[in-house]
């Protein structure tokens, strides 16, 4: 699917916000946070405070000028969701991504709590171009975050990424049965860590997670084996690709 981004769940990234911190055992090895480490040293003006959580409001509109439609990952190099960032400052965010409903948007968080807590708000906009989804890359992750996830029924698509996989998961513990969650969940992603240090994950795990997929019925994408050689480990799983998407 990636056109001018290099993960392939999407096509382009948008980033009104850009830094983070790291809240749990998924971040230890942040790519975002190599990345933009990299561009402070560089001298690139959009990372002056290197990963620190910082605003970008000339960066709001950025959407409405692209005129071919597209899937678009929000916030890739931090969280939409993170406690530096104002509720208004998420509210225009949300309300650009209505305005430009050419465009299907992908808002991924580890703040799972937070993003229940303002999406569910009566008056917040929602629009259906906009997927929701929170990252659990071990049980304890997915116990704590799916719930609140399925807390959004307003939500046209709401999803899971595994990445980085670190354990495995099973979807009928946060709750209740993944055949519930079937009813709400839209979507799968698993996908191994990469680059330095990258901590190794278990062909067990993503194909017990493919299995539950499959025989809830919603769409599984495997991303990556991962490692610190990414290319060379590829991403077939049993011989194929899997690129099921939501729709």
């Amino acid at each position: 699917m990636s056109a001018n981004s290099k993960i392939e769940w999407t096509e382009t990234t948008w980033n009104p916000v850009t830094g983070c911190t790291k809240i749990s055992t998924g971040c230890k090895n942040c790519y975002a946070e190599r990345m933009a480490k990299r561009l402070q040293a560089a001298g690139v003006e959009k990372y002056r405070n290197g990963f620190e959580a910082t605003l970008h409001p000339n960066e709001l509109e950025r959407p409405l000028r692209w005129r071919k439609p597209r899937m678009i990952f929000v916030c890739s190099m931090s969280d939409l969701f993170h406690d530096d960032v104002p509720d208004d400052f998420i509210r225009s965010v949300f309300e650009v991504m209505q305005q430009a409903s050419l465009h299907t948007f992908q808002v991924l968080t580890k703040r799972a709590e937070r993003m229940a807590d303002l999406l569910t708000r009566p008056d917040w906009p929602l629009p259906p171009n906009v997927w929701v989804g929170v990252t659990a890359e071990n049980q304890a992750m997915a116990d704590r975050r799916i719930p609140h996830l399925l807390r959004i029924h307003r939500a046209s698509v709401r999803f899971i990424s595994a990445e980085p996989l670190l354990g495995p998961i099973d979807l009928d513990r946060a709750c209740c049965t993944f055949d519930q969650y079937a009813v709400g969940i839209d979507w799968v992603i698993v996908g191994g860590e990469s680059g330095p240090g990258a901590r190794p994950m278990q062909p067990e795990w993503v194909r017990d997670i493919r299995d539950q997929c499959q025989a809830a019925g919603v769409p599984f994408f495997f991303k990556q084996w991962g490692g610190t050689n990414k290319k060379k480990t590829g991403r077939l799983l049993d011989g194929r690709t899997w690129d099921e998407m939501p729709g």
